[in-house]
């Protein structure tokens, strides 16, 4: 039977399959084992509490959904005693996603959140409805750099950044994280979208734009996981478009250690197990002794590897 377990940095998870940020709660155990997972991330919380964007704040597409939530909560007290103790009972580890506007205030939550019972921060640098210098840092290496450098020195936990795929280059950006002394890479975030009724003219958020989640994007964020793996030297977390184990191997394949899924989950709560199911079938199929042989594994050493050398060339 295959070994599942793969290594981030210090942190061994029993598998590559993790909930995405704001996709998940505890309250998931009442129709999956939350213990199967290879890790329980929870939804990004802020220092101070939060009402998040206006209403209507998700709306359909024909492959996917728009969603502009906001970030809503109850603060960082809140959450340390009311809802780490709902994760502890818990034996994956706890990754906590995080995220603030201004980068001292970042770096205090991050100190805050150096409790026993959690295991990662994830910083959330890149929140799509949200400028370069208020939230989504990740938009420019510059801002990344800094806000990482910030949150390393401010806490001993494993430091996870999630980047962002609306910046222009994703991989520079990465580079400035690993660069600030960021673990691991979470790649990526939603992709800045709009929709508008047709039967008001208006736009179909009340906060105007909002964040695609869709299967639909599996193939860019792929192309994103793999440039950056060439680069960097850290782990990464592949998320977007995750539905089936082939998914889970391409993102492997590609570099990424583990994978974060969010639609799928929403589209059907047992998604996830069922995923770690049909990847743990598919290995031992193929005799495939250890899942993180994958890692990185895809056979391209005979293509040409420049995009711009390889699209000159033509068919």
């Amino acid at each position: 039977m295959v070994d599942l377990s793969v290594r981030i940095g210090d942190l061994t998870l029993q598998n590559p399959v993790t909930p995405a940020s704001g996709a998940f709660s505890w309250e998931y155990n009442d129709v999956i084992d939350l213990n199967r997972l290879g890790g329980l991330v929870a939804k990004t919380i802020c220092r101070e509490p939060r009402l998040g964007n206006p209403t209507p704040r998700m709306a359909e597409t024909e492959a996917g959904i728009i969603q502009s939530i906001g970030l809503p909560g109850k603060g960082i007290q809140y959450f340390l005693d009311h809802i780490v103790p709902e994760y502890a009972k818990f034996k994956p580890p706890l990754i906590v996603s995080a995220s603030s506007e201004d980068i001292d205030e970042f770096a205090l939550l991050a100190s805050e959140l150096d409790v026993p019972d959690v295991d990662v921060l994830e910083a959330n640098i890149s929140c799509p409805t949200r400028n370069t210098t208020g939230g989504n840092f990740a938009m420019h290496e510059e801002h990344t750099r800094k806000v990482v450098a910030a949150l390393r020195a401010a806490t001993k936990k494993p430091l996870w950044v999630k980047l962002s795929p609306n910046a222009g280059d994703i991989v520079s950006v990465a580079l400035a994280a690993e660069e600030g002394g960021a673990d691991c890479l979470v790649i990526a975030n939603t992709f800045l979208s709009l929709k508008i009724r047709t039967d008001n003219f208006r736009p179909a958020l009340g906060n105007k734009f909002g964040g695609l989640v869709s299967p639909a994007l599996k193939p860019i964020v792929l192309r994103m996981v793999y440039q950056v793996a060439k680069q960097v030297k850290i782990p990464i977390i592949g998320i977007g478009g995750v539905t089936k184990a082939e998914d889970v191997v391409e993102y492997m394949l590609a570099g990424a250690s583990a994978v974060g899924i969010g639609y799928a989950g929403f589209r059907n709560p047992t998604a996830l197990v069922s995923i770690i199911d049909d990847l743990e079938r598919w290995c031992d199929e193929r005799g495939i002794e250890k899942v993180s042989d994958l890692i990185g594994a895809v056979r391209d050493d005979d293509m040409e590897m420049d995009t711009l050398a390889a699209a000159s060339i033509g068919v």
